[in-house]
């Protein structure tokens, strides 16, 4: 089992990074006043509504209410999960990720999953070198040494042992048959067999350059001539793109992909200098795998072969990139010539003139409105109805955008409907005023929220004022809440606001913490004002406390008589009400204000 991250690296972490240079590499930001903008990520607007707080560490949208740390950035926009978003940040900063023995299981771990298929992409290549008649395959179909080592082509040999024989262990064993490399024999517990035989082998990688899975290329006759890894607990065809990794690698500024459909149609556009292609796992074009794709470029172009099924092909990504379209987006399709393919295009036109083709692809929206009106016959009337008919939920798919506006306008007057549209726009979502409790303007101000706001903002404000210890058992909503935020920051005063957040990550009041880091509470842009204004708020809960005793033990003696502790603790309350009144009246002496604090600290209540 991993060991777990150790809590200190995490709040280092947090407090080393950068949220404003997180966000700004995947998400372009322009500064505003103190803060960052941006149209969000999570949600197709027109005006940016999406804030990032260099100060507080915090990322905040006023439109659909994403916000978190920059931690929860990434765990958000990339897809991740916790522990992937904190390497993902470790490894953009160059900083090694340690670990601590830990008997708390931590979810499945699938590191020796990942190691055996490290070992097994190593071995493959290790056998490529070895094999002349592989090498003579890859060099007929074009490809250079730089460019297998580059996408770490190997070659599994013709032997129904050899990946097995390479498990140091039985434990080895059963990873490698988890990470589908080996089958089991006829149900056979523990006998296993290699899954690839005689094959090229192309390493699948995520997008951490984890080897996750295997495409095998059968060098002669054989069926199937392509043989995948099945699903396994590291491996997801649907979730995953086959040179992605590579394309983020070569190019700085990657802005276009090319996705195509098969391994040797990558490493062959790669070997011709267009080293940003993409392809799908032997299955359709996935909304996830479009999804994947959008959050690195702006840019995609399908590559399809022409015929039949390259045409259905391609229908079935639009209809599964419609959801996702957003303003700036540009997605086109490119059908090769009958019989050709990527692979065998480019090594008989070359780069320059493969790269027109991209570049003259048909857009989105002509390939939306040219499929239907091959369906239908629009010198008719009921042809044009037909037509309306099967755009309206294509059109419904698409978010609001201006994008969705225009493609709307282009069919309504390509079936004669000329001024109006076909598809009325939904009405935009009431924005609420920059006043509104999503600006974190309008939240009712109570001493407790107060305080935890002041507290999550400015830290440092906890080692200012000891409370009394009598306090943390009023009964005053959020007191608890309050107490355990005050030792947490007690205990580890270094810790950021962000560093806070993610300490309380999972906890079932997070939500609220997280408005509250994000309440601008007003004039509290002063580190003395807030200092004054957070001794106010305790000052008040702790009135409000001793009052409730107060009435508790006044009305408890109108009933029954009070005990002899009871008795010096009403003493005490009188006194202290009565130093309460003359410090509101700012008359308290030297001496007074001694004694309240002592009676501060005693054991009321």
């Amino acid at each position: 089992m991993a060991g777990r991250i150790p809590q200190h690296f995490i709040d280092s972490l947090i407090n080393q990074v950068d949220i404003v240079d997180v966000i700004d590499a995947r998400v372009p930001l322009k500064k505003k006043g103190h803060e960052y903008t941006a149209c969000c990520p999570f949600h197709n607007e027109k005006t940016p509504s999406f804030t990032v707080s260099q100060q507080k560490q915090f990322y905040h949208c006023f439109g659909c209410g994403a916000h978190g740390t920059a931690i929860g950035f990434l765990m958000e926009y990339e897809n991740m999960e916790f522990v992937d978003a904190i390497e993902q940040l470790a490894a953009d900063h160059h900083i090694d990720v340690p670990r601590e023995d830990s008997q708390i299981p931590q979810g499945p771990d699938n590191t020796g999953v990942y190691n055996v298929l490290e070992l097994a992409a190593e071995q493959y290549q290790l056998q490529l070198r070895q094999s002349q008649r592989a090498i003579d395959y890859l060099k007929k179909r074009g490809l250079s040494g730089d460019i297998s080592k580059d996408y770490g082509i190997g070659y599994a040999p013709d032997s129904w042992d050899f990946i097995l024989k390479q498990a140091p262990s039985a434990a080895a064993q059963k990873d490698l048959a988890t990470g589908g490399m080996l089958i089991e024999k006829n149900g056979n517990q523990g006998n296993f067999y290699d899954r690839f035989r005689d094959r090229i082998m192309f390493p699948i990688r995520d997008r951490r350059g984890r080897t996750i899975g295997f495409g095998g290329r059968i060098l002669d006759q054989g069926e199937p001539k392509y043989l995948n890894s099945p699903e396994t607990p590291v491996f997801h065809k649907g979730k995953e793109l086959y040179g992605l990794y590579e394309a983020k690698k070569s190019v700085r500024n990657l802005d276009m992909i090319v996705i195509v459909e098969g391994y040797m149609d990558v490493v062959a556009l790669a070997q011709n200098g267009i080293r940003y292609a993409v392809a799908t796992l032997g299955t359709a074009t996935t909304a996830e795998q479009i999804s994947l794709i959008l959050r690195s470029v702006k840019k995609l172009v399908f590559c399809y072969d022409g015929d039949r099924a390259g045409k259905k092909a391609a229908w079935k990504a639009l209809e599964n990139t419609l959801p996702l379209m957003r303003d700036g987006y540009e997605i086109r399709f490119l059908f090769l010539p009958d019989g050709e393919d990527p692979d065998t295009m480019v090594r008989q036109e070359g780069q320059q003139a493969f790269e027109l083709r991209l570049q003259n692809a048909t857009p989105l929206s002509d390939f939306l409105i040219k499929n239907l009106e091959q369906q239908t016959d629009m010198s008719s009337m009921d042809g044009r109805a037909h037509f309306a008919e099967l755009a309206k939920p294509l059109l419904n798919k698409l978010p609001e955008s201006i994008f969705k506006d225009l493609l709307n306008e282009s069919i309504s007057k390509e079936i004669g409907l000329h001024n109006k549209r076909l598809v009325e726009a939904k009405p935009a979502r009431l924005q609420q005023s920059p006043s509104a409790e999503s600006k974190g303007r309008q939240l009712r101000i109570t001493n407790v929220r107060l305080a935890i706001g002041l507290m999550l903002q400015q830290p440092s404000l906890v080692s200012a004022i000891t409370l009394p210890q009598q306090l943390r058992h009023a009964q005053i909503q959020g007191i608890g809440l309050f107490f355990e935020l005050y030792e947490l920051i007690r205990s580890t005063p270094e810790l950021s606001s962000a560093a806070i957040l993610e300490r309380m990550r999972g906890h079932e009041m997070s939500s609220y913490l997280n408005k509250l880091l994000h309440w601008q509470i007003p004039d509290a842009d002063d580190k003395e004002t807030c200092l004054i204004m957070y001794q106010h708020a305790v000052r008040n809960l702790t009135q409000e406390m001793l009052q409730h005793r107060y009435e508790f033990l006044e009305n408890k003696s109108l009933s029954s008589a009070l005990s002899d502790d009871e008795m010096n603790e009403f003493r005490s309350l009188l006194k202290l009400k009565a130093l309460y009144d003359k410090e509101n009246e700012n008359t308290l002496s030297e001496e007074e204000k001694s004694d309240l604090q002592r009676l501060l600290q005693l054991n009321i209540g």
